[in-house]
Parts: C-alpha cells; sequence; structure tokens
C-alpha cells in the first residue's frame, strides 16, 4: 500500500510534493534581525531532508516583536536581502521542495536571552526593551511587564504583518503562517488568561478574535492567490478558565472565511509554569478535533518522531500533513529514513546518489540489525 505520508497535497493554490512538514524553530543566530551564513547551512540542510515543505522559523515583523537580540526580522531591506541570500541557496538546492515562513510577534515574551544562554528576560544593563501584549501583565514571576497596546498601536501591528508579508511575497515563499500560538502576541490576545482589556478587543470571543483577524485579514490581502496563508494555532492553554479546543474551533472557522489554506495545531506557551501532559504524539488530538469540526487543512505537530507514528495519524485521519522539528535537527535526513521505512522515494540531491542506491540501503539495513 502507498505511503500516505509521502502522497502530494495542496495546500490552497501550492502543491507540496509530500505531507511531511520541517516545523519552524528558532535558530537565535540573526543579526539585528538578518540572516547569516548559519541560517544559510541550516535551510539548505533542509531543502534535501526530504520534506514537502520546510517553515522558515518565526520571523519578527517589527524589531520589538523578537524574542530574544538574535532573533531573525523581516522588518528592514537589510533583513530581506539577508534572507534572500539564504534563501536563495536553499531553492537551488532543494528540487520540488516548497518553503514558507512564520510571521510573528513575540508580545510580552520578548526581549529575554537565547535559550542556551538561560532565557530569562534582558537585565537593565542588556539592552531590554519595553515590551508589549493585550494587557500589561507579566509571563511569570521576574518577567518584564508589558505595556498594553493602543487601538492605533494596534492598527501598525496589524500593517506591519501586512508589510513583512509583501516582503515574503518578493523573496518567493510559496507559504505564509501567521503565528497565534505558544503565548506570543496574537494567542496574548485569543486567551482570557491574558487578554483583560475593555474595549472592543476584550472581553467576548468575538472581542478577543478581532485583532488576530484583522492580521489575517490583513495578510491575505498582501499575498497574491499562489501563496498559501497558514495559520498556527495553540489549541489549548491547558489551563482551566484559558483558551480551548472550542474557542480554537471557532477561531479557525472564521479564519478559514478569510482565506486561510491550512491550521498548524499546536498547544501552550501562554503562561511560565504550566503542567503540559507531554507525550508522543499528544497534541494529535487537538489536531483531530480541529480537522473534523473545520474542515481546514490540518498540520499535526508536537513529539512525532517515528516515520509509523506519522504514517498512522495521517491513515487514521487525525491530520492532512505532520510537522516535525527537534527530530530533524537529530538527523536532517530524516525524510530520506522515512521514505526507505514506508517503500516511498523522497527527493535527494544528485551529488549524493551513491548513498540512495538499493545496495547502499540493504547494506546499511542489513548491518543496523545485526549489530
Amino acid at each position: 500500500m502507498a505511503s500516505r505520508l509521502f502522497e502530494p497535497i495542496a495546500i490552497g493554490e501550492v502543491e507540496l510534493p509530500n505531507r511531511l512538514v520541517v516545523a519552524p524553530m528558532c535558530q537565535y543566530s540573526a543579526s539585528d534581525g538578518s540572516a547569516t551564513d548559519w541560517h544559510l547551512q541550516h535551510l539548505s540542510q533542509l531543502a534535501y531532508s526530504g520534506a514537502g515543505l520546510v517553515m522558515v522559523e518565526a520571523t519578527a515583523v517589527e524589531r520589538r516583536g523578537r524574542i530574544t537580540h538574535s532573533c531573525l526580522g523581516l522588518y528592514s531591506d537589510d533583513n530581506e536581502a539577508a534572507l534572500e541570500r539564504a534563501l536563495h541557496a536553499a531553492r537551488r538546492l532543494g528540487g520540488p521542495t516548497r518553503f514558507g515562513l512564520q510571521l510573528a510577534h513575540a508580545g510580552r515574551k520578548a526581549s529575554t536571552h537565547r535559550p542556551w544562554d538561560g532565557g530569562a528576560p534582558l537585565g537593565p544593563a542588556e539592552d531590554p526593551w519595553q515590551t508589549v501584549s493585550s494587557s500589561a501583565t507579566a509571563f511569570g514571576e521576574g518577567w518584564h511587564v508589558p505595556r498594553a497596546l493602543t487601538r492605533d498601536e494596534i492598527d501598525a501591528t496589524v500593517a506591519d504583518f501586512a508589510h513583512s508579508a509583501r516582503r515574503a511575497v518578493r523573496l518567493g515563499f510559496d507559504v505564509i503562517e501567521i503565528h497565534s500560538a505558544h503565548g506570543y502576541l496574537l494567542h496574548e490576545f485569543l486567551s482570557p488568561l491574558v487578554n483583560a482589556r475593555t474595549d472592543d478587543f476584550g472581553g467576548s470571543l468575538e472581542n478577543r478574535l478581532r485583532m488576530p483577524l484583522a492580521v489575517i485579514r490583513a495578510v491575505r490581502a498582501a499575498a497574491p492567490a499562489n501563496v498559501a496563508i497558514g495559520l498556527r494555532i495553540s489549541a489549548t492553554d491547558w489551563v482551566e478558565g484559558g483558551w480551548d479546543v472550542a474557542q480554537s474551533i471557532a477561531y479557525v472557522q472564521a479564519a478559514k472565511a478569510l482565506g486561510i489554506a491550512y491550521v498548524c495545531v499546536s498547544s501552550g506557551g501562554i503562561r511560565a509554569k504550566v503542567t503540559v501532559p507531554a507525550a508522543p504524539g499528544y497534541q494529535v488530538p487537538l489536531a483531530h478535533e480541529v480537522r473534523k469540526a473545520t474542515g481546514v487543512p490540518t498540520r499535526a505537530v508536537g513529539l512525532i518522531t517515528d516515520p509509523r507514528q506519522a504514517e498512522n495519524v495521517l491513515a487514521a485521519g487525525s491530520a492532512d500533513m505532520v510537522a516535525l522539528a527537534r527530530a530533524f535537527l537529530d538527523d536532517p535526513r530524516w525524510g530520506w529514513r522515512a521514505a526507505d521505512m514506508l517503500g516511498a522515494k523522497a527527493h535527494s540531491p544528485s551529488q549524493y546518489h551513491l548513498a540512495r542506491t538499493e545496495g547502499w540501503r540493504r547494506i546499511r539495513d542489513q548491518i543496523e540489525t545485526s549489530v
């Protein structure tokens, strides 16, 4: 039986050669938002990983929207030129692989150290900046207190997303994904645990949806029809009284009416200390619920590490695509291994053909099983 994972799929007008996606993963290696040589080699490796779509990491739409000083951005001409260099190199190597960009704003979780430097908020002598959010409530103990965005600033932030989307279109990205998950700015408007506004951007679900939907509408309008617009959500805050699956379904249904081509279903991130029931495939049931209720092409993500596990998610109808993050960092050829295991084919560069012959793979497998 043919592998479901390696079947092509259309998201909007974009044809993907298979349903395997490299999830967006922050590299914390940019210079004032501009991609560096690290991004060039990183994206080039992933271009021939066997995945049908490579999503570039969360990319800030304005300077204060970066998580750290080292986060990628697309808010200046320098950012655009640097990312063009990295993307051009990767696309030349990637064959049928498509590329997408995740547009983001860190909100109250900005102005921090890189994770390997501890991830704590920047101190007074470390060039911190004023963070912003839907409301003036800190992410956790010891974190900066954000300033609530004014109505004019909300409009300006929506415009920032649209400006960055236009830059992404000029760069030739096939997919633009709007990041409204993991406790960042758009999620901070959605979740009642953060959004304490009393104007028409807070309170009711309709009001809390208003700003994120304005971003979706603006980004969709900024891109031609042949660029797919996707959405990443946290389907639940994992906190009683917080954002949940029912609200997520309402959000995705409203976003569907505005023209999104798919939704990537993640979870959590809204508070500093929350117990998340992490286990293999723990977010797949969330993706299944959203898919069943909305009919929007859905991507499952979260501790999916084995090819048979990924295949089963699709075969069960729980999602239309699967995304992997750490598995691709651990093995940038994960897609090749998955294709071999599932009896399918994945793109690989001609220069590596000796590693893709049937004879070599048979010898490799014999050695691995005999050790």
